[in-house]
């Protein structure tokens, strides 16, 4: 039933038949890519203009939005709801530090000042005050603002939310 040839010939025709499949397949990557610069790295020998970069450029200008104009708008109550995502790490008690540095006053605040707290000295290289637009530009991207920062956030990705934030940080603190 099952000798040794019969054994040979199925293992044989198997690799066989993948030595078929990979030039198959090298065969086809020679023939509709265009200029190999290594792997993974081929040009499209012809490019389609749907005009979607276009469409893709007047969002983002629609999408910036003047933090200033914002600040007018938002209700600064509703940051209160925004900063739960920051209450984990942050209090905004006077002097009440938990992982982060407690946040009261902390809008027109100089970056760095608070006592009992070891910050990661990329803050102090990035700015000198928090004001609006540095709160704005941290809160987005905290890693990206600052390189290096210890803060483990991802970041607010809504600019209406960082915005009302920023505004509700503002009335802590008066």
């Amino acid at each position: 039933m099952l000798d040794t040839m019969t054994f040979t010939k199925v293992v044989g025709s198997l690799c066989g038949s993948l030595l078929i499949f990979l030039l198959g397949k090298w065969a086809a990557e020679e023939l509709y890519h265009v200029g190999h610069h290594g792997y993974g790295e081929a040009e499209q020998a012809y490019i389609i203009d749907t005009g979607e970069d276009e469409v893709a450029e007047e969002a983002a200008v629609e999408e910036e939005v003047d933090l200033a104009t914002l600040l007018t708008t938002v209700d600064a109550t509703r940051g209160e709801r925004v900063f739960g995502k920051c209450r984990a790490c942050h209090k905004v008690e006077d002097g009440a530090n938990g992982t982060g540095p407690h946040l009261y006053n902390v809008v027109g605040r100089e970056i760095g000042v608070v006592d009992g707290f070891g910050y990661s000295g990329a803050l102090t290289e990035v700015a000198e005050v928090w004001t609006p637009e540095n709160l704005n530009a941290f809160l987005e991207n905290p890693r990206g603002w600052a390189p290096g920062t210890s803060m483990g956030f991802a970041g607010l990705r809504d600019p209406e939310e960082r915005a009302e934030l920023i505004a509700w940080l503002d009335t802590i603190g008066d």
